[in-house]
């Protein structure tokens, strides 16, 4: 039994052969076990130690019985480490005072004397619970560090142009109220990133930013994705699972191209909103959940709501405040500051020896319209790195002379490349349906699928 043997142990009574006799028997069974019979050694003992469960008197004065030293001490162990485990010990049977220490703090109890299997049982199940309490306070660490990674991956909004900091102010003033924000803008104009600045920037920022991408995910599946099911609700359904509201609880949950739902999804997203309460799939029951809320889209969703393909009542609950942001041809002013900070990034990423991009360079993208926004300036960069052999990227290492200069809506090329040619297509049909994706994928004759996947491929 030595062997599996963990687990320390402190116990506090001013009763010295009782002492002696709980150390000789827990020693056998715990890997480490210390006794003190003066509990103003407490503090000294718990800064030099972490123990798993502390045994505590609740009577260290001769003929006193009402446990006031064991409650003032179980104070002072708790304010030490609120995530001790004390057993309290006491010689009455007073399940008044039982229930006090229990409320007080208390893990559990046990009667003097003792029966040394149930005094066994009972130090188990409170080292159990101390493990426990480890185990979440780690994974609460690791949400948090990843949490702080994810943010760290965002944090870079660049961007000193008027427009841009008119965002960041309104940044400023949003984030720290529980406001519903919706935010507009182009493909590719950096939507997710302002949501996540609004997040870490609020008093939720220690607590999960779920992302759901509307847009792909299907009618059938939207339920359970978005609320969750019960093990056995449909064929597929192996364990419990919690949706994306549950999991945002107490967080920030960002609802990406929420233009894209139809009408009766909107319903059910409306009741759930309306309610704050989400019920999984195959279950009877009813969850609370506490979120922020943060939607956005790139469809003209006033537009949508007078031909009564949005509900205004959703639109009047996710949009208490707006922000739009602009689009690249609209910050032409930050081009510069956007390019060098992704040509430094891709340059350390693919270890190529790429330092600067020269002004004949700088002068065509400025000249480009760029139609996909920042996410297209970011391949463009990526790309021209990658396959660059040079110190410095000159126009030639941009794939940019098929739209360059060209007007909105005009399909003309300076190259026949299949690829550059499905490119502005996807572009002018996009801008003719105002970024609809259904209808942009109906008039290419494409699945939405498979033109999320071309706009995945090209950067738009």
């Amino acid at each position: 039994m030595a062997e599996n043997k963990h687990g320390k142990i402190l116990i506090v009574d001013d009763n010295e052969d009782l002492l002696k006799a709980a150390k000789m028997h827990l020693k056998r069974h715990f890997v480490q076990v210390d006794i003190e019979k003066n509990p103003e050694a407490i503090p000294s003992l718990m800064n030099n130690e972490d123990y798993d469960v502390i045994l505590l008197d609740m009577n260290f004065t001769k003929d006193v019985s009402s446990g006031s030293e064991g409650y003032y001490w179980l104070e002072k162990i708790l304010q030490l480490d609120p995530s001790a485990v004390v057993v309290l010990i006491t010689a009455y049977g007073d399940i008044q005072m039982a229930v006090k220490a229990i409320k007080a703090g208390a893990t559990d109890f046990v009667l003097k004397p003792w029966e040394n299997e149930k005094l066994l049982a009972t130090l188990y199940s409170a080292m159990r619970l101390r493990e426990s309490r480890d185990e979440v306070e780690n994974l609460k660490i690791k949400n948090h560090a990843i949490n702080h990674a994810l943010n760290e991956r965002y944090s870079e909004i660049i961007g000193q142009s008027l427009a841009m900091q008119r965002i960041f102010q309104t940044i400023d003033r949003v984030a720290k109220t529980d406001a519903n924000v919706l935010i507009l803008g182009e493909n590719g104009t950096g939507k997710e990133l302002i949501a996540r600045a609004i997040h870490r920037n609020s008093s939720r920022q220690n607590e999960n930013f779920v992302s759901v991408d509307l847009g792909s995910i299907t009618e059938t599946l939207f339920e359970t994705e978005l609320f969750g099911h019960k093990k056995g609700s449909f064929t597929d359904a192996k364990e419990d699972r919690a949706g994306r509201f549950e999991l945002a609880n107490n967080g920030t949950l960002f609802l990406d191209e929420i233009g894209n739902l139809s009408m009766p999804l909107q319903a059910k997203l409306l009741t759930v909103l309306q309610n704050r309460k989400v019920s999984r799939v195959g279950a009877n029951k009813e969850t609370p959940v506490d979120i922020r809320l943060i939607c956005a889209t790139n469809m003209p969703l006033y537009d949508m709501v007078k031909e009564n393909r949005f509900r205004q009542d959703l639109l009047y609950r996710i949009n208490t405040i707006e922000i739009e942001i602009p689009s690249l041809r609209d910050r032409f002013e930050d081009i510069p500051l956007l390019a060098n900070y992704f040509l430094k990034h891709y340059a350390t990423k693919y270890e190529k020896n790429v330092v600067r991009i020269s002004e004949s360079a700088m002068t065509r993208m400025h000249k480009h319209n760029w139609p996909g926004n920042i996410r297209e300036l970011q391949h463009a960069i990526e790309r021209a790195v990658i396959l660059s052999n040079a110190s410095i990227l000159q126009p030639e290492d941009f794939n940019l002379t098929a739209s360059a200069g060209k007007e909105d809506g005009q399909l003309s090329l300076e190259q026949y490349n299949l690829e550059e040619v499905e490119k502005l297509l996807i572009r002018k049909v996009l801008k003719k349906y105002n970024g609809n994706i259904t209808q942009a994928a109906s008039e290419l004759g494409l699945t939405r699928s498979s033109l999320y996947r071309r706009l995945e491929k090209y950067g738009l």
